[in-house]
């Protein structure tokens, strides 16, 4: 069967700093007409950072879409000249987010967060053999950070209660939890 839609047309709706918004018009395998609303996003990475003892490396902030503070693995958006390589991403999200360098930093895999209607995608790198920044690169002027660090079984009781909560931090805490 084939599942392919053609694009027909495509309208910017909405163009802001960290996404863009199409509506698109496309012609379904059945020949029927249907419209696509398409968040574009720039892409991300996200850190699994272990500490020597153990410990993963968390981020506590308040998220206004949900109205409430979270725990997260570090993370954020792809820059204007890192597009070719996320692993770039990953080096300065550490540094300015949790204050580490890592010995190591693998690709754990990348992923599209929520495909029925964004292209957002997102490289998760496991992160192992820590150790503080020398130089530390400025963090965003809107972000008000802290640092948490917590043991496996403290984290899955912080997902339970509902502080962890967001799709990359969930994927690398069952990612870290399959590691043991």
């Amino acid at each position: 069967m084939n599942f392919e839609e053609k694009l027909l047309s495509t309208e910017n709706i909405f163009d802001g700093k960290v996404i863009k918004v199409d509506k698109e018009t496309v012609e379904l395998p059945n020949g029927k007409k249907a419209f696509r609303e398409i968040v574009r996003h720039h892409g991300a990475v996200a850190l699994i950072p272990i500490t020597d003892d153990d410990k993963i490396v968390m981020i506590k902030q308040w998220r206004e879409p949900m109205r409430k503070v979270t725990l997260e693995i570090p993370a954020g958006k792809i820059e204007p000249g890192e597009e070719s390589d996320p692993l770039q991403t990953a080096i300065r999200e550490l540094n300015e987010e949790a204050r580490y360098e890592a010995e190591n930093i693998e690709l754990v895999t990348p992923f599209y967060t929520t495909p029925g209607f964004s292209d957002e995608e997102i490289y998760l790198y496991h992160a192992s053999g820590l150790k503080p920044v020398s130089t530390e690169l400025p963090q965003d002027d809107d972000e008000f950070l802290e640092l948490v660090e917590l043991t496996l079984p403290e984290a899955m009781s912080a997902m339970k209660e509902g502080l962890i909560c967001d799709s990359k931090t969930i994927m690398g805490l069952l990612f870290w939890q399959l590691m043991q």
